[in-house]
Parts: C-alpha cells; structure tokens; sequence
C-alpha cells in the first residue's frame, strides 16, 4: 500500500500524493495521509499563518526515522500554480526562490513533498527586508519546566498591555511557548531585534528568578527560561502556527488564549486533536492582522539600555 498513490482535491487544485500509506509518526500510528488530512482541517489557519512569507521546509523523506532535510528552494518541476518569493544571501551571494503560501494547496503540496513542519519568515513577500512580525519565544533551558512558562507568560502580557500591545500566543509544539505580534513594516530586522532584546529585558527585571537573556548558552542558568529575541534575526524561523512538529506524537504548535495558559499541556496538542479543537473554536489567532503596531517605545527602552551600559544585542 505504501506504494500507491492518491489524488486529493484542494480547491481548484489536484495534488497528488505519493505513498500515503507510510508511517511518519510511529507512537501514533500516523501516516503521511495523516498528515495530509491534519492539513487540510486546519487550512485555515496554517495559510493565514504562512500567508505570503519566505517559507523554509523541514522535510522527513523517510519519516521520523529517516533524515531531516532542511530545505529552502523549492525544486524543479513543482507545479506551475505554485507560488515562490525570491530572498537574497548576501553574505553567501546566492539567492533561493522560496515556497510563499498563499492557498491551501500550495501546503498540500509541500507535504506530498514530505513536509512535516513549516518554518515561515516574519517578513512578506511585498518587502521581505522589513518584518511585519514580532516574535517572542519563551524557550526552556533543559532543567526548565513547564511550570516557568506560566509563571512567566502573564508577565509577558502586562508588558505588552502597558506597551498598548496585542500579542497572540501559541504552544511551540515542544516545551516552550511563542507569542506573536504584527508591527508595521517599517524597521529592518536588526532593529526589529534590538526591540525584542529590550522588551525581553524589561520581563527579566519583573521576572529575574525566572527570566534570562544572557547571549551565550553556556552562561545561561540551565532552570532559567530564555527570551530568545535572536528569533527575530534575518533567515531565522520557527515553526508556524498549526505547523506539525517532527516529534513522536505529532505534536502541534498551537494558539491559545491567554487564559489557557495556566493549565494547558502542550503535549496534548496534536495532529490527532488540533483538528476537533480548530472545528469548535475556529483560529485563534484570526484577528492577528487586524492591527500593526509601534516599535518606538521598545527601540527608546534600547537606547536607554544601551546607554546604561547594556550591550546591544550580539550579532
């Protein structure tokens, strides 16, 4: 059966999917069909997610037991309706037309290609050298619970509250959490990430038991939750949201409210679950573009850092 294929209808689109009957996800028992059907559920939300964006590929030819392959050009003889963005390397001089998602076949066809998770940019196509996102990504160090995280997310709120600042969290699809923010597209990425380093900063003072942003991992408290602003740095991308995760269980990274926080288990989010959750509450994180906000508040708290004597964020 693994040898078969089948043709699946996305919209106006036929995709066809090539050994739909291999396992990708052995503790579930999920298959690559499994995957496709994950996909098309949630299609809203992982194409608003993915809308128009430079969109890296984490790819499982084998499945979980085979290698990863990270891959960023979209390969010849993709389908002509397929859509690409073009980003440039300079330091390398090279270039790579990009997957740039704007339809629900377009990620159908990616998992064909055996694409298990998305890891879009926070720039669109219209100017990929200015970020319209902001992200946060509360990251554990090894000895970190998850007990942190919610212990530090509600502080993450009141300083984006104060900041006049609407941020949509969501669960990583591994032990941390990512709260996303739209900005107007009007700072480069190295400004964007002086902001985070700032705003990650102002969480450390209210949270310092919990919270650091030391650069070097090795000088980190290894029970500590890192902020990771370098998120936010040119080429960097982390897994969108309702992308699957290359885990055993098929784990989700997943929006949430607020509210959840204190109690939910990252872990139950998967490709197994998300979709009934999707079907009742709808994407949470639908009202995500409706609002751009300002970074001059948080690139002001930077100039005062850095005239205190804090270093500005390492390259």
């Amino acid at each position: 059966m693994a040898g078969k294929a089948t043709v699946v209808e996305v919209g106006d689109h036929d995709v066809r999917v090539s050994n739909p009957d291999r396992v990708y996800f052995p503790e579930l028992g999920a298959t690559k069909l499994d995957l496709v059907e994950y996909y098309l559920a949630v299609s809203d939300g992982i194409v608003r997610a993915l809308r128009e964006r430079p969109c890296m590929l984490h790819r499982f030819p084998d499945g979980l037991a085979g290698e990863k392959v990270h891959q960023k050009r979209v390969p010849n003889g993709a389908p002509p309706w397929l859509e690409t963005v073009r980003v440039e390397f300079p330091r390398y001089h090279r270039h790579a037309d990009e997957l740039c998602v704007t339809k629900p076949a377009d990620v159908i066809w990616a998992v064909q290609m055996s694409t298990v998770e998305f890891h879009p940019w926070n720039s669109r196509r219209a100017d990929t050298e200015r970020p319209d996102e902001w992200r946060i990504d509360l990251d554990p160090m090894p000895d970190c619970p998850f007990g942190t995280v919610r212990r530090v997310a509600p502080v993450v709120r009141e300083v984006l509250g104060e900041l006049g600042i609407t941020g949509f969290p969501k669960t990583s699809g591994g032990r941390g959490l990512h709260v996303y923010v739209r900005i107007e597209p009007r700072w480069g990425f190295s400004e964007v990430r002086r902001a985070a380093l700032a705003f990650a900063r102002e969480v450390e003072r209210r949270a310092p038991r919990d919270v650091t942003t030391t650069w070097w991992r090795k000088d980190r408290d290894p029970r500590a939750l890192f902020i990771d602003y370098n998120q936010n740095a040119r080429d960097h991308t982390i897994a969108s949201a309702y992308s699957v995760r290359g885990t055993p269980r098929a784990t989700v990274s997943t929006p949430i409210t607020w509210d959840e926080i204190a109690a939910v288990e990252p872990d139950d989010f998967t490709i197994r679950t998300v979709p009934s959750r999707f079907a009742e509450l709808g994407d949470l994180h639908a009202g995500i573009d409706d609002r751009q906000h300002c970074l001059d508040t948080l690139l002001e708290w930077a100039d005062r850092d850095e005239k205190a004597g804090l270093s500005p964020p390492e390259e």
